[in-house]
Parts: C-alpha cells; structure tokens; sequence
C-alpha cells in the first residue's frame, strides 16, 4: 500500500481562504461519495503548513481533478502558496484503522 503525503506551506494572510477553499474539497467528496479513495488534510503546529495524505486503491483513478471544487482550490493555490509543495510518495510498513 502506498500513500502520496503532500505538505504545502502557505501565506499566513492566506490560511482562512486555504481552510474554506479545502472544506469545500471535502464537501464535494463527501456529496459524490466517489469509490476507492481516502483524503485527508491536516494544519501542522506552525499554522502555515498543510499535510495531504492521498490513498487510492489498485486501479481507481483519482477523482479529486473532475472536482470543480478541487481544481478551483488547485488554482487558487498558485496565489496562496509561500514556496512550492514538496509531494512524497509514502510506503505504509503498519496501520492499525487508518488506512
């Protein structure tokens, strides 16, 4: 199993948008309720920091880019973002309930 983990660091005079802009990611999820995924976003102690994990099962495709909502706050991100976002593709050696 492997997990994309992505941590972006913002503009701080940018986080209430980042926040509004990612809950309305999850609303459309939630709504769509597409098959196969499991998303989460997650603000690091530092306040500017945000951790995306992205987990797809074998052979789904990502869902997240037929979102208006997730390429509306892709986009906007251009603007929001303090230096670019550093992806890492994660292997999970253990998990107990969490993916």
């Amino acid at each position: 199993m492997s997990i994309l983990m992505i941590r972006s660091k913002v503009k701080a005079e940018h986080v209430t948008e980042v926040e509004a802009a990612a809950r309305r990611v999850f609303a459309a999820l939630q709504q769509a309720q597409p098959d196969g995924i499991r998303y989460s976003s997650c603000r690091l102690s530092d306040g500017v920091t945000y951790m995306a994990l992205l987990e797809l099962d074998e052979g789904v495709e990502n869902p997240l880019p037929s979102l208006p909502e997730f390429r509306e706050f892709q986009e906007n991100l251009k603007n929001w973002m303090a230096e670019p976002p550093i992806p890492e593709q994660l292997t999970v050696v253990g998990s107990y309930r969490f993916f």
